[in-house]
C-alpha cells in the first residue's frame, strides 16, 4: 500500500466553523459524516467540536478561544520587550565593554 498525498493547508473562516459544529451538535449525522460530507478531515471537525465546548463553557480541559489570543499577544509582547531590555543592556556598556551598571 502506498502513502496517501499530503492534503495542502486550507483555513477555514470562524463562520464555517461554527457551521460544522452546528451540524455534527444536531445529531442527525455523524462528525465523521459531516467530514465526509464537506470534504474535511475527520479530526479537524473534532477539534472544532472540541473548541467549541470549551469556549462556550461546557468543556474545561483546555484554553477557550480568547484565553489563546490572550496568550498569543502577550508572548509576542514578552519578546518585544525582551529585545527592548537587550538593546538597552546592550546601550549602557561604556567603550572598554564594562556595563555601567553595578549588577
Amino acid at each position: 500500500m502506498g502513502r496517501r498525498k499530503r492534503r495542502p493547508r486550507r483555513s477555514f473562516t470562524p463562520e464555517f466553523k461554527a457551521e460544522i459544529v452546528e451540524l455534527c451538535g444536531r445529531g442527525d449525522r455523524s462528525v465523521r459524516q459531516v467530514a465526509l460530507d464537506f470534504d474535511l478531515t475527520e479530526t479537524a471537525v473534532r477539534q472544532w467540536v472540541v473548541q467549541a465546548e470549551r469556549d462556550a463553557g461546557t468543556r474545561t480541559d483546555g484554553l477557550t478561544t480568547d484565553e489563546r489570543e490572550e496568550l498569543v499577544r502577550l508572548r509576542r509582547e514578552n519578546r518585544r520587550l525582551s529585545e527592548d531590555v537587550e538593546i538597552l543592556r546592550r546601550a549602557t556598556l561604556d567603550s572598554t565593554g564594562r556595563s555601567n551598571s553595578a549588577g
